[in-house]
């Protein structure tokens, strides 16, 4: 029997055999077996004629004097071409890294060539017979030397480590290449295990942002099994020496359930054989010494590509080799810092792969764009809302009028005008008016707290307010003035029209977002950053005048300067979604069918339900190109969407943006695939657009690395508002390149191919349900509360991976006892509904760690927390949804709100008291539906969500019904 026989098919590169001492593991990339862990091989290349029965009967005495071989046998191999040809590297590969079984613990192969040369290759199982042994057996089955008699094997008892590997968040491996396995070499000249070691730590810590980092290590020259070493208070302001010093307290711990990912192996080189100390890598990442007998250090790196890729691996091999070439030239004093992550060269690959970043030449103002769409689709409708069409040429002469009344008013140019209207077809002229008249608008929802709207108007200096004055507040030296009555103002021949000036720098509009100082904050964008984004999608996206967009999200949020400006300035036709049809998903369903709506934009949150509304739909989509961004997307929830629309008729493209940048910064079409990967990617930077990843010292990571998203290119806007310290802190200056760059906050990871993975936020900024918000804004409010001492507040999801359960959860230290929910109440009148939290939990102090911060872990469990059963014991009953008695009803109704809010609700309860939202209103209605109970539609449920109220509302319903 020839050995191999049995193996099954497998993938070998080009390899070429040398002796350990230059190469003390093999390269190779090939798929192996998990038993090769366990094992180990040695290869001697013998010269001229071989008498393999004079080796045959040295090995059975080798088994007479070690039984725990159990009579190994040599196998024979004739290979039909000369030993330095490709298919007998190839052949001979296969031998050394084909492991053997427990039961027979050592293989011996003679490779016989057609140029008369041979290899010998031990296989064994390292725990039974060590290095030691496996040399003492060749050096047997070479000549008469009796020196390995006194070597014995290791006890039948020796297991080998059952412990797994944990994961390589930053290896970005492909799960189909799972046990596939390639080498690198790795220039350790000089070097010592402790300088690699603190290469490979240091390495790992750059790439994790981690100060202690935990590194497997498996010491072959000890005999030690695989085991766990932790590095503790990594500084890289600290010197190489005092680093290098640290290493000497690192102990390790044998691991009894999980290895690291990546680690160190130490072995000892052969001067004349070649020793593979491992078939299988002991980790997914072995970076791998060799010490030699006469002083010098090997090094390379094996790894699984099913856990890091090669472009990963490449770059931590030259972290390492760069940090362990410092370490051997005595940097001494230096600190760690000195040393860079990447050479000048691998950094401007870096920086390339994310994005050009280039200026796309947009320097046109958002008003002249849509002059020159109005021009061209004249009498094509530019928006419908509840009221009727307007077209192109009406929409202009109605937005020539407001800014021919802002003018007759007064107003300069270069002023922030506010607007705070409803969502109607008067908000887009005032839009345009405003940018018309050489100003820039400031948008306001008209159902903030008075307290925002006055401190926004405040903030942003507006001279005027385009809304209603009896619903906006007064505010000192504000008029406030109505669209009808500027376009009154405007008439023709009430005032001339004049001659409008400007550029693209300009401003063109603020957005204000939370903000951590405990006050939202303005975003200054030019009118230039939109044409840029419009330039750089419109193609991609095939946008033009066959498109229906919905103009669905608060004029606030700015997803909403997507939808409006998207479609007016690609000549579509905006459909205006009234506030309440938006909080209905079935209505809003139905008007997307009613419209032939092509291009929709919705937060992962908001699709979720729109997507349970089209599963119980009969009415088909016209829906071509889905757009969702605002928060984080688990791809998996659009499996319902894809089993219903084909991913080839209607693209779905997953959008990270940021307001500072101009709404979106990446795309990635989502297909199929993705879902099945679970993939986190948001796709390449938009054309004009870049990205880079960086440490907390701004330097560029390599692909991989995690840490804080930087973007650059022609989205960076002119900065916050009156706020020029937090600019200069968060708009900065690449060292690299020169270019102005806005530091996100949020973390990721830049992938080979210049995709990004989002990962969170670094700081306590979240998005709930679309929204931006800084914790720090919601705890300044409730901080300063008379009867609070001290507040925290917290981001939570009760139901993992369910974005509608997102909910805030607020704990506070009282000096005096007090109603929480009177500070609920207060909150109320600075911070809009979407910042309320949804719990208020009094404790007696703030859990602290050792370092004095915020201990969250040990908060306790939010106030109104509960047990509730299962929605089919709330919404079932021995009564009938129809049954008379108003217990029976009440006891399903409070069974569907508790299943929802997860926590018992009484009669008394207000349902967004206790956590409810508008995503969870349409679940609850939803659920009442299914259990037989009445329509109620969303608007009725908000004016009535005390439960005693809504269940009277219920049974009135019912009523009418019979």
């Amino acid at each position: 029997m020839t050995p191999g026989t049995e193996e099954p098919p497998c993938t070998v590169g080009r390899v070429r055999l040398s002796a350990a001492r230059e190469r003390p593991l093999l390269p190779f990339r090939r798929r192996l077996e998990a038993q090769g862990r366990a094992c180990h091989s040695l290869l001697t290349r013998l010269s001229g004629p071989v008498n393999a029965p004079v080796i045959s009967r040295r090995l059975d005495e080798v088994a007479q004097r070690w039984p725990a071989l159990r009579r190994p046998r040599l196998w024979e191999t004739a290979v039909p071409t000369p030993r330095e040809a490709q298919v007998a590297h190839e052949r001979t590969l296969r031998e050394v890294l084909r492991p053997v079984r427990n039961d027979q613990p050592l293989r011996t192969v003679l490779l016989r060539y057609a140029d008369g040369n041979a290899d010998l290759v031990l296989v064994a199982v390292r725990r039974r017979v060590p290095r030691a042994s496996l040399d003492g057996v060749a050096t047997m089955l070479l000549s008469d030397s009796e020196a390995a008699e006194e070597t014995p094997l290791l006890p039948e008892t020796s297991v080998e480590s059952a412990a797994r590997w944990a994961s390589i968040d930053w290896g970005l491996g492909d799960s189909n290449c799972g046990g596939v396995v390639s080498a690198l070499d790795l220039s350790c000249r000089g070097a010592n295990t402790k300088m690699l070691l603190g290469a490979v730590a240091l390495t790992m810590a750059r790439y994790s942002g981690k100060g202690t980092i935990e590194v497997g290590q498996l010491d072959l020259l000890r005999e030690q099994q695989e085991t766990t070493l932790t590095v503790r208070e990594i500084d890289e302001d600290q010197s190489v020496e005092d680093y290098l010093a640290l290493l000497d307290t690192v102990t390790g711990s044998e691991a009894e359930y999980e290895l690291p990912g990546v680690g160190v192996l130490i072995s000892e080189a052969s001067d004349d054989r070649t020793y593979v100390p491992c078939l299988t890598p002991p980790f997914p990442l072995t970076v791998h010494g060799a010490e030699r007998s006469d002083g010098g250090f090997g090094g390379s790196c094996w790894f699984d590509e099913g856990m890091v890729s090669a472009r990963v691996a490449e770059t931590f091999c030259d972290s390492v080799e760069r940090l362990v070439s410092r370490f051997v030239e005595g940097s001494g004093e230096a600190a760690l810092s000195t040393i860079p992550v990447m050479g000048p060269k691998e950094t401007r690959e870096v920086l390339h792969l994310g994005g050009r970043g280039h200026d796309l030449g947009a320097q046109e103002r958002i008003d002249v764009r849509f002059e020159d769409i109005a021009h061209r689709f004249s009498d094509a409708v530019a928006l419908l809302d509840g009221r009727g069409e307007i077209t192109y040429r009406q929409l202009n002469e109605r937005a020539d009028r407001v800014a021919t009344g802002l003018r007759a008013l007064g107003v300069a140019p270069g002023s922030r005008i506010g607007i705070c209207l409803d969502r109607d077809a008067s908000l887009i002229v005032a839009f345009l008016g405003v940018l018309k008249a050489g100003c820039a608008y400031v948008p306001m929802d008209n159902r903030y707290p008075e307290d925002r709207l006055r401190y926004i108007t405040g903030d942003a200096r507006i001279p005027l307010v385009i809304g209603d004055d009896e619903h906006f507040p007064a505010v000192a030296n504000v008029r406030i003035v109505g669209v009808d009555e500027l376009s009154a103002r405007g008439a023709p021949g009430n005032d001339p029209v004049h001659p409008r000036s400007g550029t693209g720098d300009d401003p063109a509009y603020v957005i204000y977002t939370s903000g951590s100082t405990g006050r939202p904050k303005g975003v200054v964008i030019p009118h230039r950053n939109l044409i840029a984004l419009m330039e750089a999608t419109t193609v991609d996206f095939a946008l033009g005048p066959h498109d229906v967009w919905s103009f669905f999200h608060s004029s606030a949020f700015d997803f909403s300067v997507w939808e409006i400006w998207g479609c007016l300035l690609t000549g579509g036709r905006l459909v205006v979604v009234p506030y309440w049809t938006a909080r209905d998903t079935d209505e809003f369903h139905k008007l997307l069918v009613e419209q032939r709506v092509t291009v929709l934009n919705q937060t992962p949150s908001a699709f979720s339900q729109l997507i349970r509304a089209d599963r119980s739909e009969r009415a088909e989509l016209s829906v071509r190109l889905l757009v969702l961004g605002g928060e984080p997307l688990d791809v998996r929830t659009l499996s319902p969407w894809f089993a219903r629309h084909s991913h080839t008729s209607c693209r779905v493209v997953n959008m990270f943006g940021i307001t500072e940048t101009t709404i979106h910064v990446t795309a990635q079409t989502i297909t199929p695939s993705d879902l099945v990967a679970g993939s986190r990617s948001v796709g390449r930077a938009l054309p004009g657009w870049s990205l880079s990843v960086r440490d907390e010292r701004g330097r560029v990571l390599p692909p991989g690395a995690a840490g804080e998203i930087y973007v650059g290119g022609a989205g960076v806007a002119h900065g916050y508002l009156n706020h020029p310290e937090l600019t200069t802190q968060r708009f900065v200056t690449d060292p690299e390149t020169g270019a102005r760059l806005y530091r996100s906050g949020d973390k990721g990871r830049l992938r080979p191919d210049g995709r990004l993975d989002h990962l969170g936020r670094l700081d306590d900024q979240v998005k709930i349900r679309g929204h931006r918000i800084e914790l720090d804004e919601i705890r300044s409010v409730l901080a300063s509360d008379p009867t609070v001492s001290t507040a925290v507040v917290v981001a939570s999801e009760p139901s993992p991976g369910d974005p509608a359960s997102g909910r805030l959860d607020a704990y506070v230290v009282l000096t005096q006892q007090t109603d929480t929910w009177r500070i609920l109440d207060n909150a109320r009148r600075i911070l809009p509904d979407y910042m309320i939290p949804s719990t208020l939990t009094e404790i007696s102090a703030v859990p602290l760690t050792a370092n004095g911060k915020p201990d969250l872990s040990q908060l306790p469990a939010p106030a109104t927390a509960g047990t509730v059963g299962s929605l089919e014991q709330c919404a079932s009953g021995p009564a009938s949804a129809d049954a008379a008695h108003p217990e029976d009803l009440a006891e399903k109704v409070l069974g569907i709100w508790s299943h929802h809010l997860k926590t018992e609700v009484s009669m008394e309860d207000n349902f967004f008291e206790m956590g409810g939202n508008s995503l969870l209103v349409v679940r609850a209605l939803t659920s009442m539906q299914e259990a037989g109970l009445p329509k109620i539609t969303p608007r009725d449920f908000y004016s009535n969500s005390t439960a005693d109220q809504f269940i009277k509302l219920v049974d009135e319903l019912r009523d009418r019904r019979r």
